[in-house]
């Protein structure tokens, strides 16, 4: 602590930059880095590594891809896998670039993009065009946009192609560049206003290629001794530009070409290796990374510059609010100090946070000087600033020592409040315990707070199942006490889809391990377990699956003849139970014997296993059909013989209950539904009913446009199924007809619309007509789905009572301020204060004060 200062480096008289060492890296790499295509994916994600000089001979080279650790190998995922290395035996590659989902995106030379997991599993491939096919690739940029992941192509036609989505791809030819005879120097993707174009550099001149045109730009108040650019990066969040010209000179600017911020002479001439952007949110300095063969630079809107001297090959990794640096025996991470830690850490500072902690470090000691300091700031009355100065600042830190340290003084000076919010303490110490974990070197996920903040804990989550970590993943959502359906449930379902396909192990070992593991958790749709093992072939542990999970629970929460009665009205459970649930041991023959008489009698209804399983996966005993036939005749001929066998078997009440549903089919559409005013779930007439209306044609096949997908699903499922398959028209054809209210037909609308990420048909459905819900629910479903700028474009319609919670869910507390200084409501400038910054957001919170002091007096 009293060296902490001894690592930061000035730029300019109030900014200060630090390189901090994260990991020490032991890769067993036989080539050098420069030797090597590396691409490494943002938010501390992964690492992919080719070794371009043997490829470039035509021989097999291995392609690898690693976690930022310290274990040797290729494909990396540490702490419950081993590393993964695989053999590159396709096309000549090209480019590396990870996808928004840690995906790792091969750009072969013939225009092909395969697609493997974080385990070098491959997933699967696409085309760029026959084009691209007969012209080849030269040069491929992966890119990141509010779409989605894009490439983009230069193609030895010296024409540029692009998709802005791998998922939904849409490949879009760019206009032809005037006079161009070769490659250009630089180029790259910027997404303007929802467009995405690109920029590139021919001597000296820019052009710039949307979807239709090509136009000349020049970047304003540029050097007139610049030469010929050579090299030009794109900030993180695209609203930067920096060119490096052949004079040595470095230009930074927006995107957009319209405002200049600084231009920096670095007194070399010779292109950079690497230019990127180091610039942290909100921050008021703009900095760009270059680096040379041995020498680092970082050049900011200052007159001086950094020097960093490097001792082997490095690859830098642009990220939300710095730099990571990626060498052979090291990963670092160069980044701007936050003005919280500034403040309290700057020498012979005098802010109210550095007077906290001394104050705290001397009351260890138990010295008088402790009152000195404390006297000093309450004076001032500063004291709520320096405890939210510790906070703030222990949250930039990445040493536990130093957290500790700050967490200690934001503890000690809260002591003397009467009233300070607790809330914010808490959950910095939450964030903290869970960034610490992810950072250990067994689990390699160096993510900064910032970088924490804009992920978001859900895609955290995400991306710890998609490691395999699972134990981890579960531990972080009992700590924080997410609710099960967002955490632990959603993990395990994870696990258990899995698990179900690990081939080296027995169906009914599988079983009985998700059944162990599962339990009575709720949340989790054993319906997609099953379906998940149906797909992998697994046939068999498809109908296990529920079987353990559903029956046998109910065995071990009932005794013996409350369980039998229980499946003597249930006769597709019962059968179920008797191929596949009961146990595997000697004494089964006895157990059998020793089943009560009345469920022995049960209707031996069986599943035909082998023909129904190889058209439709099982999702649960509960929705198994008692067959599969193809027509609804043979569906209620199926009914009928069960009747009579409950007849036989004098078990009228099950019989009178199954008398109305042989006759279902022929009912009108009142009588489908329950008292409730909800349709039959699970109903086997009902869903072929359901799937009949959608084909067009009450009772018909489902065959004509709707398939299998139609059985068993209730009428709110099924209309949000369509909906997720894009059959719009279908949807409201059956909201008509079965005459949906309209709040509940919005809200599956758009539910559904947001998880299939088709925001311009949300847009549009906004504005058929007004909302019965509000707009409010808009917003809520865009930021669920982690899409806060389609968000933004619905909190302005929100009625005015409710706005400012949805610019507070935006993210946008200005417009949040404002609005709840127009209502005059103190609760929600509470709420908007709740949510600022004591670093960032000072002037807006003195602006909230202001207006509450105000509102009080009156």
């Amino acid at each position: 602590m009293d060296c902490y200062t001894a690592n930061w480096n000035p730029l300019g008289e109030e900014t200060f930059y630090r390189k901090l060492e994260l990991y020490s890296m032991e890769w067993g790499l036989r080539e050098d880095l420069r030797d090597c295509v590396v691409a490494a994916a943002p938010y501390g994600g992964p690492i992919g590594l080719d070794e371009v000089s043997k490829l470039r001979t035509g021989c097999q080279s291995s392609a690898t891809a690693a976690e930022p650790s310290c274990v040797p190998g290729g494909l990396w995922a540490l702490g419950v896998t081993p590393p993964c290395r695989s053999q590159w035996k396709s096309g000549r590659l090209v480019h590396l670039g990870w996808t928004a989902g840690e995906d790792l995106l091969c750009i072969q030379e013939d225009g092909t993009v395969l697609v493997y997991n974080l385990f070098c599993e491959f997933k699967r491939h696409f085309s760029m065009g026959n084009e691209v096919l007969q012209n080849h690739v030269l040069e491929a940029q992966v890119f990141h946009t509010e779409f989605g992941t894009g490439v983009a192509i230069l193609t030895g036609a010296l024409r540029f192609s692009l998709a802005t989505n791998i998922d939904d791809l849409k490949l879009r030819r760019l206009p032809e560049v005037p006079g161009l005879q070769k490659p250009p120097a630089c180029w790259a993707v910027l997404s303007q206003d929802r467009v995405t174009v690109v920029l590139l550099a021919v001597g000296q001149e820019l052009f710039l290629l949307d979807n239709t045109s090509c136009s000349v730009v020049s970047p304003p108040g540029l050097s007139p001794s610049a030469g010929p650019f050579l090299h030009m990066a794109v900030s993180f969040t695209h609203r930067h530009l920096a060119l490096f010209s052949d004079s040595g000179t470095v230009w930074m600017g927006t995107a957009s070409l319209k405002e200049k911020f600084c231009e920096f002479n670095t007194g070399i001439r010779s292109p950079p290796r690497q230019m990127v952007w180091c610039t942290r949110p909100r921050s008021r300095q703009r900095a760009v990374v270059l680096a040379w063969e041995r020498q680092l630079m970082v050049v900011g809107n200052s007159s001086e510059c950094i020097r960093f001297v490097l001792d082997e090959d490095s690859h830098l990794v642009p990220e939300l609010d710095g730099v990571r640096i990626l060498s052979r025996t090291c990963h670092e991470f160069l980044h701007e100090i936050p003005e919280a830690s500034q403040e309290i850490f700057r020498i012979a500072s005098m802010a109210p946070g550095a007077l906290l902690l001394e104050a705290q470090k001397e009351y260890e000691k138990e010295s008088q000087k402790a009152d000195e300091y404390l006297r000093e700031i309450r004076e001032q009355q500063l004291l709520p600033e320096a405890v939210g100065q510790c906070i703030e600042a222990a949250g930039y830190e990445h040493e536990p020592e130093t957290q500790k340290s700050l967490l200690r003084a934001a503890s000690f000076g809260k002591c003397f409040l009467d009233k300070f919010p607790p809330e914010g303490f808490v959950r910095m110490c939450q964030d903290l315990r869970v960034l610490n974990a992810i950072r250990d070197y067994q689990i390699g996920i160096p993510l900064t707070f910032t970088q924490y903040k804009q992920l978001t804990i859900e895609v955290l989550l995400d991306r710890l199942v998609l490691r395999r970590l699972y134990p981890l993943a579960i531990r972080i959502c009992e700590f924080l006490r997410l609710p099960e359906m967002q955490g632990v449930s959603r993990i395990l379902a994870h696990w258990a889809c899995y698990k179900v396909q690990q081939k080296d192990k027995s169906d009914e070992e599988v079983a009985q391990a998700i059944n162990q593991k599962l339990g009575d958790t709720a949340g989790i749709s054993y319906s997609d377990i099953a379906t998940r093992a149906y797909d992998c072939g697994r046939a068999e542990l498809a109908i296990k699956v529920p079987v353990y999970t559903v029956v046998l629970h109910l065995k071990n929460e009932l005794n013996r003849g409350s369980f039998f009665m229980t499946l003597q009205n249930q006769p597709v459970a019962l059968s179920l139970y008797r191929q596949v649930g009961t146990p595997k041991t000697p004494e089964h023959p006895k157990a059998a014997l020793r089943t009560p008489k009345t469920a022995l009698r049960t209707p031996k209804t069986t599943l035909r296993t082998p023909p129904s399983l190889c058209h439709v996966p099982v999702p649960c005993p509960c929705a198994v059909s008692l067959s599969h036939p193809q027509r609804i005749e043979g569906r209620v001929a199926a009914l009928q013989n069960a009747l009579d066998e409950f007849y036989k078997a004098k078990n009228d009440f099950a019989a009178k209950v199954r008398v109305p549903r042989c006759h279902g089919g022929h009912r009108g559409r009142g009588d489908s539904w329950d008292k409730g005013g909800h349709p039959g779930q699970g109903h086997p007439v009902m869903g072929t009913r359901l799937a009949g209306r959608i084909a067009g044609c009450p009772g018909a096949g489902l065959g004509r446009g709707w398939g299998h997908e139609g059985w068993d699903l209730s009428l709110h499922d099924t209309v949000a199924t369509l909906i997720l398959d894009g059959h719009h028209k279908r949807a409201e054809q059956l909201y008509r007809d079965f005459r949906i209210p309209d709040k509940r037909y919005w809200w599956l609308k758009i539910n559904a619309l947001a998880t299939r990420g088709d925001w311009e048909e949300m847009e549009k459905f906004s504005k058929s007509k007004k909302s019965p819900i509000g707009y409010l629910p808009f917003v809520e479903v865009a930021v669920k789905h982690h899409n806060r700028y389609e968000a933004k474009k619905y909190a302005p319609r929100v009625p005015p009572e409710q706005r400012v919670r949805a610019f507070v869910l935006v993210g946008d507390l200005e417009q949040a301020a404002e609005a709840a200084i127009e209502r005059k409501s103190e609760a929600e400038m509470s709420l908007v204060l709740a949510r600022c910054s004591a670093g960032t957001d000072g002037a807006l919170a003195e602006k909230l004060n202001r207006a509450r002091a105000q509102l009080l007096k009156k």
